[in-house]
């Protein structure tokens, strides 16, 4: 297939299809999942504020990069169906193609068991039962979450879209909360107290002692080994390109979500420094934004921030989810993969794929209470 197109970029693909607003709750919603509420103390251990604002200037242009690219192919071949499956068959012929959306659907689903570990433990808050994620009670109830999801999916593509934007939302609000009421506890000279780290100790990852930050360069990489998690999803709008309403929108989506989830990870990292010192972040418990907003509020913070993740797991579930069926579907339709994989049930979701992605999800030897490690995602 080469890579040639006269098509106008604004010719309208499905006029029912996926508007703009969906399209950006889907690279919002894939991208934020639970690494957010542990940001705050995870930077903490690896950088202060200048090596800290520095990693993410330089993981933000490299990330922005690649979202103009997918506004570029968007926009100059909007033929191409299934974002990163459809270029890389496009580029480099069928093999290739295939290997690429098996080895996303993959990825997709183990990281759906890692959210739904993250999920009972996040329940854990409440029910002391649930703690660490994979008992029993926990498994039980994440799967039922699973199965809720599923068939609402089932119910049809575009109505769990149009379910996603809502919950992207609800998820976002928790995070804009503790902005506007950790502005009114910020303090400028705690945040600058040490700007370049020389001389802050912090706790290391799952340790009670305290370690120094170490040089500048060596807190930049330790930093950007984090942020380099954080921005999966930024696809989420180039695999849903066949849905969209309007081909050119796939890209202003991409580049859109992409810059306000950049500029939410950067001031919850920032406000996060001038509320506690350096040391007390490094040291909270996951999730550690909530140890953050109870320093500003009381007890009834963790409460609230612990009510964003479990909102924010059910969210981003549901955006994997739709991407997981969404990435066989296409090469399924394009002969690339089994046409019985891509066939779409009456509300136009495709029902194999969807059963796939799920039973293996469930059967995953993560999903069971004698897993002891679970995949991680953010």
């Amino acid at each position: 297939m080469a890579l040639d197109t006269h098509t106008d970029r604004n010719t309208v693909v499905n006029p029912s299809g996926l508007a703009i607003p969906a399209l950006i709750a889907l690279v919002v919603g894939s991208m934020i999942g639970g690494g957010i509420f542990g940001l705050p103390s995870q930077m903490a251990r690896a950088a202060a504020l200048g090596p800290l604002l520095i990693g993410w200037g330089l993981t933000g242009i490299g990330m922005l990069m690649l979202a103009f690219v997918f506004q570029s192919l968007a926009n100059r071949y909007p033929e191409i169906n299934g974002g990163v499956y459809g270029y890389a068959r496009a580029g480099f012929g069928n093999l290739i193609g295939y290997c690429s959306a098996i080895g996303y659907w993959v990825g997709a689903w183990i990281g759906n068991v890692a959210f739904l570990v993250l999920l009972g433990s996040a329940l854990g808050t409440f029910f002391p039962s649930f703690a660490g994620g994979n008992t029993a009670p926990a498994i039980l109830v994440t799967s039922v979450v699973l199965w809720v999801v599923h068939f609402l999916v089932l119910r049809g593509v575009q109505e769990a879209a149009v379910v996603n934007v809502i919950v992207t939302i609800a998820k976002v609000v928790p995070l804009v909360t503790f902005l506007v009421v950790g502005a009114f506890a910020f303090k400028f000279d705690l945040l600058t107290a040490d700007i370049w780290g020389t001389n802050t100790m912090v706790y290391g990852d799952g340790s009670t002692d305290l370690v120094p930050l170490g040089g500048t360069m060596s807190q930049i990489v330790a930093m950007m080994l984090v942020t380099v998690w954080v921005f999966s999803g930024v696809e989420g709008a180039s695999v849903f390109s066949q849905r969209a309403r309007r081909r050119s929108d796939v890209g202003r989506a991409t580049v859109i979500g992409f810059l306000f989830v950049l500029a939410l990870y950067v001031l919850i990292n920032v406000m996060s420094y001038g509320i506690m010192s350096q040391t007390e972040v490094s040291g909270l418990a996951d999730p550690s934004l909530a140890g953050v907003f109870a320093a500003v509020v009381g007890p009834w913070g963790a409460k609230f921030i612990a009510i964003g993740l479990i909102i924010s797991l059910l969210g981003v579930l549901l955006s994997w989810v739709l991407l997981s069926t969404e990435i066989l579907r296409v090469p399924a339709t394009e002969g690339i993969m089994p046409r019985s994989i891509g066939k779409l049930n009456e509300h136009g979701t495709p029902t194999v794929a969807l059963w796939a992605s799920n039973i293996c999800a469930r059967r995953s030897p993560w999903c069971s209470p004698f897993s002891r490690r679970a995949p991680t995602r953010s």
